[in-house]
């Protein structure tokens, strides 16, 4: 989408055309140009990739889940003792554009 966004004219249309807010659309921009300025100046070459991650067991101790969170069939659940950093960047990837 960040590559379509610079060959449009109008960012906004193009926003709610995939009914998302322009804000989102920059941000992805400026983390992709970080990512792309880190890549070069550590001399990195690899793609980043998700990998993806299964949990031994199902479901853990019912008293020690604060928050789950289910995503295109795919269920979080984070312990009252997780830190806020590691619940913060674990919800912004389930982020979904609209």
């Amino acid at each position: 989408m960040v590559s379509q966004m610079e060959c449009c004219g109008n960012i906004a249309a193009f926003a709610r055309q995939y009914d998302i807010r322009t804000s989102l659309l920059y941000t992805w921009r400026r983390e992709l140009r970080y990512a792309l300025e880190a890549r070069q100046s550590a001399g990195h070459h690899a793609e980043p990739a998700f990998v993806p991650v299964v949990a031994d067991s199902p479901k853990p101790p019912t008293g020690d889940v604060a928050i789950e969170v289910e995503v295109a069939g795919a269920v979080v659940r984070i312990g009252r003792t997780a830190r806020a950093d590691v619940v913060k960047t674990v919800l912004q990837a389930l982020q979904v554009p609209r």
